[in-house]
């Protein structure tokens, strides 16, 4: 297990718990970390369930939703998948607008979206 600056990690079974750091996701330098943190989830740590509960997170930018679409798509193709919980209604409003509710699994509380498994 590595030590990441941006994301704090745990395991419910086999459930990969990631919840996130900072509250605010702008900085494009912050971003890529953050990006290549949770990537690392994937490819380095083989990781295949995954809850991101953003329960700290008051905000979050295009760029950050960028991470969240590719992270995704890493997951599915290698036969993973990924949920969300915790999610604030001013991050939920713009997961709406951009129809990103569809292509995510959402769910309000950790244990409900770790029992969604």
């Amino acid at each position: 297990m590595s030590t990441h600056k941006r994301i704090d990690v745990s395991k419910v079974g086999d459930v990969t718990v990631v919840k996130f750091v900072d509250k605010k996701i702008l900085d494009e330098a912050g971003i890529q970390e953050l990006g290549a943190e949770l990537f690392s989830l994937i490819e380095r740590d083989n990781r295949r369930s995954i809850v991101l509960n953003f329960d700290n997170v008051d905000f979050l930018s295009s760029a950050a939703l960028g991470k969240l679409i590719t992270l995704d798509r890493k997951v599915k193709s290698a036969q993973g998948r990924l949920k969300m919980c915790h999610i604030r209604p001013e991050i939920l409003e713009v997961f709406q607008i951009t129809k990103l509710n569809k292509v995510f699994d959402i769910r309000g509380e950790e244990a409900e979206a770790i029992s969604a498994f």
